[in-house]
């Protein structure tokens, strides 16, 4: 078992820690606090390749694999959470789905652009009545002739308003719930497709977030990603891909908040000595340390056992369930490290305390990675 990174993924880690301590360290904070999504900083990590993660070559794409894509958004991650969601959500779930479940005619048309980062994918389950229960959701795809008409409502889409090119599920056999689902892409544009993007969120404030309506919008059926009534198995496949993606960013974001925290406890100075020589701070510092390095772990597993073509829907579940709660307490305790100052936002702990709540929400709750788990160690 190799417990190290590959001399290459090491390359591609130092690649992504320089761009981020030139094009991001500065500027994350006020990112956060306009809400101001750095397309800019998108692009130029579509020509560094970083947008096409997953995607072969062939495409365009790096085929850097889940444990180089999980590399990648780590790194990010511990600079700017809103932006490794970007990076995670745009390759895991719109451009991974359409990579793995659409026909070759629309990989050609699609994924060189998204490989590039010249267009972004956005990913359209999620609904206002239906977020864990998925196979809920509401919006309809009849067929008209060689099209489909497609109605409904979507919620919290990420590059919701950025996104240039849709994957959209709906319900095309409503009488057989989740096993008459549909994927079927929609283009920024079309004529009854509007986006209302969705302000005043508590953390990940630079990511894009929008609400999406569908308004007899008409889509041939060239444009449909896999299977008639098999769009909800292959969701579930994608979202195994992605929670490796969202656990990875969780690890960032607490491997930023020890490292933040370990620099300030060797600085700030109580009765006379650094606050890293207490016992009460170095015991946090050794826990976080700890969860990160177990976290990390975890993600990689999955994402090595996902290259090797293995199962691993328990082990993404795991990694994803684990990493996103040590993320929040490694944030927790990166404030109550930092005192008063923890607490303002002079400092970036509170963003990444902010940002880290999502990894427990995003791609299945924690709740749901529990369900996940035990029906799969009750097999």
């Amino acid at each position: 078992m190799e417990l190290e990174l590959s001399e290459e993924h090491r390359e591609i880690q130092r690649t992504v820690r320089e761009f981020c301590e030139e094009h991001v360290k500065a500027y994350a904070r006020r990112w956060d606090e306009t809400a101001e999504f750095p397309l800019s900083t998108v692009r130029a990590l579509g020509e560094l390749g970083f947008m096409g993660l997953n995607v072969p070559e062939q495409y365009g794409g790096a085929g850097l694999g889940a444990v180089g894509s999980a590399v990648v958004i780590e790194e990010v991650a511990r600079y700017d959470g809103s932006l490794a969601l970007t990076v995670a959500s745009h390759n895991g779930l719109g451009t991974g789905h359409l990579l793995r479940f659409g026909s070759e005619e629309l990989r050609r048309r699609y994924l060189p652009d998204l490989a590039s980062g010249r267009k972004l994918a956005a990913w359209a389950l999620t609904e206002p009545g239906s977020g864990s229960d998925a196979a809920g959701l509401r919006t309809t795809a009849v067929r008209r002739g060689n099209s489909w008409v497609l109605n409904g409502a979507k919620m919290f889409i990420t590059q919701g308003t950025q996104g240039d090119v849709f994957v959209v599920l709906a319900l095309t056999t409503p009488e057989k719930r989740q096993k008459g689902i549909t994927a079927f892409v929609v283009e920024k544009g079309a004529r009854g497709f509007t986006q209302q993007a969705l302000k005043g969120k508590l953390g990940m404030r630079s990511s894009d977030t929008a609400a999406l309506h569908l308004e007899d919008v008409v889509v041939p059926d060239a444009q449909r990603v896999g299977e008639v009534d098999h769009g909800f198995l292959d969701t579930l496949r994608v979202l195994d891909r992605g929670r490796i993606g969202i656990g990875a960013l969780a690890v960032g974001l607490a491997r930023g908040a020890f490292e933040e925290s370990r620099t300030y406890a060797r600085e700030r100075r109580a009765f006379g000595r650094p606050i890293a020589e207490f016992q009460a701070i170095a015991f946090m510092l050794a826990d976080m340390a700890t969860e990160t390095d177990a976290a990390r772990l975890l993600v990689q597993r999955a994402g090595a056992l996902a290259d090797a073509g293995a199962p691993f829907t328990l082990e993404a579940a795991m990694a994803k369930l684990f990493a996103s709660e040590v993320a929040s307490r490694a944030t927790s305790r990166a404030i109550q490290i930092h005192g008063g100052y923890g607490y303002t936002r002079d400092y970036p702990v509170e963003r990444y305390f902010r940002d880290a709540k999502l990894c427990e929400i995003g791609e299945g709750t924690s709740e749901v990675q529990r369900m996940v788990i035990g029906r799969e160690v009750l097999r």
